[in-house]
């Protein structure tokens, strides 16, 4: 068998990850990420370049939210409440 190359998680596996590596043990907490945007030109040749935005993921965490969804985990159910 060859080498894993690859490794992929839902996002409600990013979160329950995330709040194990916090340790945070009340409180739902989903998903948060910040984009950034950066305006270019692209094209495969000069002549046929059109205006186009590259959105890069600047920055990955977690955030309080008010309900469970697939975004987001009560941390009492992955670590166990106080």
């Amino acid at each position: 068998m060859g080498d894993v190359n690859q490794y992929i998680f839902t996002p409600r596996a990013v979160v329950e990850a995330l709040i194990k590596m916090q340790g945070l043990r009340e409180g739902i907490w989903g998903l948060y990420m910040e984009f950034g945007v950066v305006s270019t030109t692209a094209g495969p040749t000069k002549e046929q370049q059109v205006p186009a935005a590259v959105v890069p993921v600047v920055k990955l965490g977690l955030q309080r939210m008010a309900a469970e969804n697939n975004l987001a985990v009560d941390a009492a159910t992955i670590n166990g409440g106080d």
